[in-house]
């Protein structure tokens, strides 16, 4: 199976943006009504929420809605605000040694629902390198020029909750803060739809992970490994064995940060599973401002300093089927 992914700069969605909404305005639908959404938020509701607990993104998502004109499902899809549950993969881990600070992250998902899209924007002030998804602002993981790195991970079960998906809480966060305190911050106050992980660095090497949840307090952790559960996991799991190989590794005094990335890309942290696909690894270095999205073989590196915008279509081979 071939995956493309695409890298642009776009300071604020426009005409391009509107463009590419309109094209997958279907699968985002999909993706917010689920297989049987219970009762919907209004419109008013969604922006209500988006206004009480992230306000600065609600100036940027009011010029989304504009753009889309008098579609009242398009409003509620782009506030992210109570979508369907969603199960995902991933696995990430922080370096602190020489080459660091950086954060080594798996994202594994179906791959013809992942948008593929690496951008560069600026909507205030902050400029954001992320991996995008969905049709407005959400990112799966990120970087901004103050040097704050976040990325996420399932922490459970999809059990779902009244707040907002991760990945609109990963880019307020990305918008907003500048260090891994104010993030921590920032997270905290926020309701998550479902259990999730958020592994935070910064340019300085402070850092920590957040178990999230609709029913539970935040937790903040110095643990520098994530996969997909929260404090505890069956010692069967694949979860678990996923972050004792992570432990593992940073606990090896010979391990370097080119040897923990090579972990990545060996089972069972690398998935060929068709349902959870290893669709790329980054390794995001705050300090350089420098992020490296990497696929066997293949190395694409964008920085604030030197982004290119360009295509590379990775071809993933014979996926397994699901079990």
């Amino acid at each position: 199976m071939q995956k493309t992914f695409t890298a642009e700069r776009e300071d604020r969605p426009g005409p391009d943006w509107l463009a590419r909404f309109r094209e997958g305005r279907e699968e985002a639908a999909r993706w917010y009504l689920g297989d049987g959404a219970p009762t919907l938020p209004s419109a008013a509701e969604c922006r209500a929420a988006l206004l009480r607990h992230m306000p600065e993104l609600v100036p940027h998502y009011d010029a989304a809605c504009g753009m889309v004109g008098d579609d009242d499902l398009a409003h509620r899809i782009l506030s992210h605000y109570r979508p369907a549950a969603h199960r995902q993969g991933c696995s990430q881990a922080v370096w602190l040694g020489e080459d660091g600070p950086a954060l080594v992250r798996n994202y594994d998902f179906p791959l013809h629902v992942i948008t593929g899209r690496i951008e560069l924007t600026a909507w205030s002030g902050r400029r954001v390198i992320g991996m995008g998804q969905r049709p407005w602002g959400g990112c799966l993981d990120g970087m901004n020029d103050d040097g704050l790195v976040a990325s996420c991970t399932l922490g459970g079960i999809a059990r779902r909750g009244e707040g907002f998906a991760i990945i609109m809480m990963l880019r307020y966060v990305l918008e907003t803060c500048g260090s891994v305190a104010e993030a921590v911050e920032a997270l905290r106050g926020l309701p998550p739809v479902q259990l999730h992980n958020v592994t935070l660095l910064d340019r300085t090497g402070a850092h920590a992970t957040v178990f999230l949840g609709p029913r539970r307090e935040a937790a903040v952790t110095s643990n520098r490994t994530c996969t997909n559960h929260q404090e505890r996991a069956s010692p069967a799991s694949g979860s678990a064995l996923r972050q004792r190989v992570l432990d593992d590794a940073l606990d090896d005094p010979s391990t370097t940060l080119d040897t923990l990335t090579a972990r990545f890309f060996a089972p069972p942290l690398h998935s060929r599973k068709a349902a959870f696909t290893t669709a790329y690894t980054a390794v995001y270095r705050p300090a350089a401002g420098r992020v490296d999205y990497l696929w066997p073989g293949r190395r694409w590196s964008q920085s604030f300093a030197r982004f290119a915008a360009g295509t590379y279509t990775h071809d993933y081979g014979a996926l397994e089927p699901s079990a």
